[in-house]
Order: structure tokens, then sequence, then C-alpha cells
């Protein structure tokens, strides 16, 4: 170290002083080398706190340097969870709006059921102001047909389905015919299987 080089040059000298002083006078020799000794020892104190300091300095400087990858590292996991925070956020605004234009969409066929309840209501009034003297002889046959097979039909079904459910005395038995691919007779014996034959 140059620190070493100099502490070296500084003894050489001392001792280059002291043998002059030697060859003097011996009263200012003892002088000299108690100060010369003095110096040394603070010398000595002086790097040993010195050497102390850097030693101290080291480790504060690795102790921040290792703060400093801590917190580097705390940054970096501390964003990873923003962009989770951001993505969980725009799929929620995504699916809130969806939310929002399904909302819309049943509210507008809300609207729609109700106006169309309201024509049934209408169409229900003007049925039942038509039929409140004579019921109309399609219904009365229903219902003499009904009593006589007790099959209730659906009648919301396609065109070429039969469905409905035939009330026998001991259980219900569902009818469910596709006129498309039975012949008229087949269809015909199947139903009047289910009307009984004891009057």
């Amino acid at each position: 170290m140059a620190q070493g080089h100099k502490f070296e040059d500084f003894e050489e000298t001392g001792e280059a002083l002291v043998a002059f002083i030697n060859s003097s006078q011996p009263e200012k020799l003892r002088q000299v080398k108690v100060e010369h000794q003095n110096l040394f020892d603070q010398h000595l104190e002086t790097r040993k706190v010195v050497t102390q300091i850097l030693k101290d300095m080291a480790q504060i400087e690795e102790s921040a340097g290792q703060r400093l990858l801590d917190m580097q590292e705390e940054k970096k996991h501390r964003d990873l969870e923003l962009e989770n925070l951001e993505e969980q956020l725009r799929q929620c605004t995504a699916k809130s709006q969806i939310t929002d234009s399904e909302i819309q969409f049943l509210q507008r066929e809300l609207e729609i059921l109700k106006n169309s309840e309201h024509e049934l209501d209408t169409l229900q009034n003007e049925v039942d102001e038509d039929t409140t003297e004579v019921i109309p002889s399609a219904v009365y046959v229903a219902q003499v047909y009904y009593l006589v097979t007790k099959v209730k039909w659906e009648y919301d079904t396609q065109p070429n389905i039969l469905k409905g459910v035939h009330y026998g005395a001991d259980l219900a038995t569902p009818i469910n015919i596709d006129t498309s691919t039975a012949s008229r007779s087949d269809i015909s014996d199947q139903l009047w299987g289910f009307v009984s034959t004891e009057w």
C-alpha cells in the first residue's frame, strides 16, 4: 500500500534523525526518542482508527448495496402485482361492460314482453267479450274430445308434431308423435289405443 511506504519512509527518517542526535547531545537525544516514540504510537493509533473507519465504511456500503438490491427486488415484485391488478381491472371492466349490455338487452326484452302481455290482455278481453254469450264450436268440440279421450293437447308445437298428455285412470302418459314419419293410420291406431273401451 502507498500508506505502508509512507510509514517506512517515516521510520527511516526518524532513525536517521536519532542517529544524528546520538552523535551530538544525549539529553536532546532522549527527548527526541520520547517524542519519536509518542509520534510513532500516535501514528499506530491513527492507523488503527482509520482502518476501523474504512472497515465500517465498507460494511455501510455493503449494507446500503444490499438494501438497494432488496428495494429493487421489492420494486419488481410491486410492479408485477400492479400489472396483475391492472389486468384484473381490465377483465372486470370488460365483464362489467358485457353485463351492462346484457342488462340493457334483458330490459329491452322485458319491455317487449310487457307490451306483448298488454296486447294479450287486450286480446283476452276482446275474446272474453266475444265468448260471454256463446262458446265457439271449436272450443266445445275440444272439451267434448277431452271428456271422451282424456287427452290434453299442447297447441304451441311445430305443425308436424302432435304433443300432449293422456290422463289415464292410474297414470298420465305423454304423447309425442312426429306426423311426418308416421302414417295417418298408425297415428289413429296409436291415439285410439289410449281410449278406454269400458263405459
